[in-house]
């Protein structure tokens, strides 16, 4: 099997991706199904890179004619799914947020209280 300059190219770069989800799992920097799913995504575009062939017989399959629209469609599906992902947890980081500060400022709050001179002390 001899590989041209795109697939070599593509190839280290999906070995340096699979080795990073792999390291980022590993130092828990990602979760189990997130690592799983990265996983998966880069074993499946090491097999298109080397087997071009197999992306179309796999697309013909499933009722696509080319193999490149298949990967066009599920890079897309990917990518949605990840942006909604982010979306998620980017609602759920603004909300901890707003409950933290809320609670802090609960915490921290003061009751004025006058003392015998009319000032206002606070502790």
């Amino acid at each position: 099997m001899s590989l041209n300059v795109f697939q070599i190219i593509a190839l280290g770069v999906l070995l340096a991706l699979f080795a990073t989800t792999i390291f980022g799992a590993v130092r828990h920097w990602l979760g189990r199904g997130e690592a799983i799913l990265a996983s998966m995504v880069w074993i499946a575009g090491i097999v298109a890179v080397l087997w071009p062939e197999a992306t179309t017989n796999l697309a013909r399959a499933v009722g696509i004619r080319r193999g490149a629209d298949l990967l066009l469609y599920c890079g897309s599906v990917v990518a949605m799914v990840g942006f909604l992902m982010t979306y998620i947890r980017l609602r759920r980081l603004r909300r901890d947020v707003t409950l933290l500060t809320r609670n802090m400022a609960i915490r921290d709050a003061h009751i004025s209280e006058p003392t015998a001179s009319g000032d206002v002390h606070t502790d």
